[in-house]
C-alpha cells in the first residue's frame, strides 16, 4: 500500500468560492487536482488529506465535494482544517458518509487508522504561543486541540507499526521552535507528520526535515502544485 497526502483542496462545487481569486496559480485547481490525482494514486493506496477540504459551510451542503472526492481512486483519510465549517460530531460525520455512499473517505476525529504496519493518527492542531496576535482564547484552544492529538495518539498503545500524524495548522511554532504538539509527537514515537495551512509566500517559512527522527512534511496542494505527495509504502 502507497500512502500519499495532500491538504487545502478548498473545493468549491458546493459553494461559490473558487480560489482562483487568490492567484494564478490557482487557476483551474480542482480539474488539475482530479488529474494529477488520478496520475499518482491507484485503487488500493491510501491518501491522506489534513483539512480544508471543503467550502461549504453545513454538512448537508457539502455532496458535492465529497463526491468529487469519492470519484478519486484510493481510499481517504479526512482531518479537519480551520475552514472545515461543515465539520460534526463523528456519528454526523459517519451518517453523512453512510447516508451518501462514501465508502472511500474515513473521518479522523479523536480516533486511529490502522492498517497492518501502519497508523494514521491526529488533530486539527492551532496557532502556537509565539506568534503573534496570540490571545487568551487561543490559549484554550491551543490545549484542547493538543489533548485531542494526545487523544489519538494514546490509541496506539502497544502498537509496533509506524506512527503518522496529520495536523492542519504547522506543528512548529513561526520562529520554527518546538511546541506542544511536536513534543507529543516525539512522545509517541511519531514517524511522519504532515500539515497544511500555509499558501504562497507563506510556504517558505515551512519547516520541511527531520528533526528529532521525526519526518515533517507541508502538504498544501498549492505547496505540491496540485500533485498528492508519496510519503511511502508499507
Amino acid at each position: 500500500m502507497r500512502v500519499f497526502a495532500i491538504s487545502d483542496l478548498h473545493l468549491a462545487l458546493s459553494e461559490d468560492k473558487p480560489m482562483e481569486i487568490f492567484g494564478s496559480g490557482w487557476d483551474d485547481y480542482m480539474n488539475r487536482i482530479q488529474y494529477n490525482w488520478r496520475e499518482k494514486v491507484n485503487a488500493e493506496d491510501l491518501v491522506l488529506l489534513p483539512g480544508d477540504l471543503s467550502w461549504a459551510t453545513y454538512l448537508d451542503k457539502a455532496n458535492l465535494d465529497f463526491s468529487y472526492i469519492e470519484e478519486l481512486p484510493g481510499r481517504k483519510i479526512i482531518s479537519k482544517g480551520n475552514h472545515d465549517y461543515w465539520w460534526s460530531t463523528h456519528s454526523k460525520l459517519n451518517e453523512f458518509k453512510i447516508r451518501n455512499g462514501l465508502n472511500s473517505i474515513t473521518f479522523l476525529h479523536n480516533n486511529a487508522c490502522f492498517f497492518e504496519d501502519l497508523v494514521i493518527t491526529g488533530s486539527r492542531g492551532w496557532k502556537n504561543p509565539e506568534d503573534e496576535g496570540f490571545s487568551p482564547e487561543d490559549y484554550k484552544i491551543y490545549n484542547r486541540e493538543i489533548e485531542r492529538l494526545k487523544l489519538s495518539l494514546k490509541h496506539t498503545d502497544g502498537f509496533q507499526g509506524d506512527i503518522i500524524a496529520m495536523l492542519h495548522y504547522p506543528p512548529f511554532s513561526s520562529k520554527g521552535k518546538s511546541t506542544g504538539f511536536t513534543d507529543i509527537l516525539k512522545e509517541f514515537g511519531v514517524k511522519i507528520c504532515i500539515y497544511g495551512h500555509f499558501h504562497g509566500k507563506s510556504c517558505n517559512y515551512a519547516i520541511e526535515c527531520e528533526h528529532e527522527g521525526i519526518r515533517y512534511h507541508l502538504v498544501s496542494a498549492d505547496h505540491l502544485k496540485f500533485v498528492p505527495l508519496l510519503l511511502g509504502e508499507w
